[in-house]
């Protein structure tokens, strides 16, 4: 299933940038994010809590960002195992664009379930999907427009 959203970030380009690359940021902004650690650069093991209409699950797996173009786009790939309630899978591919001192960050994503998870119906795993992504990039445009994003390497 295909969700797309745009943001109106109050931030410059660079700015929102660092926040993409920055695992404190996404920890904080991932709906039930329980822990994020970074495994390698780009590369990162989550444990995320979710509840998809009666089916609560915790979820282990991987988020990947790849094909990086500073500072214009990414995509961000996440999977992960909720044991008995099934797997899910999104990809999403982020672009930035500069529009004055703000940015515009739009995505195309796309989520994929299997398991239990699927057996809850087409409508409500989407509504689902695009509630989490709203979520998500909402409380990221939040935290990065109001400031709450880490300084810039000194140098």
């Amino acid at each position: 299933m295909e969700i797309t959203g745009e943001y109106r970030i109050a931030a410059p380009r660079d700015v929102v940038w660092r926040a993409v690359l920055d695992p404190q940021v996404l920890a904080a902004c991932i709906p039930g994010c329980k822990e994020l650690e970074q495994t390698a650069e780009g590369a990162y093991a989550a444990k995320v809590q979710l509840k998809v209409g009666p089916v609560s699950a915790t979820f282990t797996g991987t988020v990947e960002l790849s094909d990086l173009d500073p500072p214009a786009a990414c995509r961000i790939v996440g999977q992960g195992n909720g044991g008995i309630a099934g797997f899910a899978k999104s990809e999403a591919k982020v672009t930035l664009a500069e529009d004055g001192a703000e940015t515009v960050l739009s995505y195309v994503a796309d989520a994929q379930i299997g398991g239990k998870l699927a057996s809850l119906g087409g409508r409500l795993i989407q509504a689902t999907a695009r509630k989490l992504s709203d979520q998500f990039f909402s409380a990221f445009a939040a935290k990065v427009g109001a400031g709450e994003t880490a300084a810039p390497p000194a140098g």
